[in-house]
């Protein structure tokens, strides 16, 4: 059984979600914890304290990270992270130090790509952008069937995209991001106006916050939406809009032919993505006479990060392989990950 183990650590803006992970992509244990956002030393903390409660009851092989960050091409330094205090962090030392074990560092955004593409939605597909809607954007692409990293190991960081000049300022330093237009930045942002200035929408959402110990996020706005508030509908239906037409940008520059929402704004399924659907057909360059691209929600929902990051670290001990079922639509040489596409490789 000591095989098929690995830890996998999804660290976000706001929370650090982990699980031991068996070959099949199934979580046999979970953890969650709020992520302390101002030392990177506390982050270490949390991550050897969690690895250290599942080791308990597990016997593991290797620990993969998903940070929510810029992550360096050999996968070891978290360069830089718009929502947390890392800046060049030696992350994957750090946690081999402290725990013994193996340790991957990867981009969450791609973390929650391989899960997908492995186990998930994404399955038999050859080309995809997967595109996680949280506390930011996150972002990575599969294209010819091999997770793209780019030069510097820094490729799909699609959040950080200008989309309006002088827009609203981000974390990453910028102005005008399209995370800033199509998260749960957003959600976020307005709601706390809303309450902030005690209209009828925000005296809704801070009832229905006072129920979720006071927490006032994405999902009191979900809630309400799902309940048929139209205010909370509208506002999720703006996000959507935004989402599809920066989806429209990617598909023309990348042209894959699956986008899969996920994170946890995803929650909101079709009240998020049919506004997405709309906006991109209506967005998208040479419309009417090009194939469109499907969009879809991701099937692994907030466990695709823990299940991408470790599943990707036992690929420092053996050559991973496809779930059943999910048998390629050609045959190529390698598979996304084999040991000969880990030299210089992304965030």
């Amino acid at each position: 059984m000591a095989e098929r183990l690995a830890i996998g650590v999804d660290i976000g803006g706001t929370k650090v979600k982990a699980g031991v992970v068996d070959l099949d992509g199934h979580v046999v244990q979970r953890i969650r914890r709020a992520t302390p956002t101002t030392s990177p030393a506390a982050v270490l903390d949390t991550i050897a304290d969690i690895v250290s409660e599942l080791r308990t009851q597990h016997q593991v092989t290797s620990v993969g990270i998903g940070a929510a960050g810029f992550v360096d091409s050999t996968r070891s330094t978290v360069l830089f992270s718009p929502h947390l205090a890392w800046r060049h962090e030696p992350l994957r030392d750090a946690v081999r130090r402290r725990t013994g074990l193996s340790v991957l560092v990867d981009n969450d955004a791609n973390a929650a790509a391989w899960a997908e593409w492995r186990f998930g939605a994404a399955q038999n597909e050859e080309d995809l952008i997967c595109i996680t809607l949280g506390t930011g954007i996150g972002g990575a692409l599969v294209l010819d069937g091999q997770l793209h990293r780019g030069r510097y190991g820094l490729a799909g960081e699609f959040g950080h995209m200008q989309v309006v000049q002088d827009g609203y300022a981000c974390e990453c330093g910028n102005f005008g991001c399209w995370e800033q237009y199509a998260s749960g930045n957003v959600l976020i942002r307005e709601s706390v106006a809303a309450v902030a200035a005690s209209t009828p929408f925000g005296q809704r959402l801070a009832k229905v916050a006072a129920d979720n110990d006071d927490v006032l996020d994405g999902a009191v706005v979900t809630q309400l939406a799902r309940d048929g508030d139209d205010e909370a509908i509208a506002l999720l239906s703006d996000v959507g809009r935004w989402l599809g037409v920066g989806i429209a940008g990617l598909a023309a520059a990348f042209d894959p032919g699956l986008f899969v929402i996920g994170g946890g704004v995803s929650d909101a399924d079709e009240l998020l993505l049919e506004p997405a659907r709309n906006a991109f057909r209506r967005t998208l360059s040479g419309r009417g006479f090009r194939p469109e691209a499907r969009i879809v929600r991701a099937h692994l929902g907030n466990d695709a990060g823990m299940i991408g990051a470790a599943d990707m670290s036992r690929t420092l001990r053996r050559r991973p392989r496809r779930s059943s079922g999910s048998a390629r639509r050609r045959t190529r040489s390698r598979q996304p990950g084999a040991p000969s596409m880990f030299s210089g490789m992304r965030s």
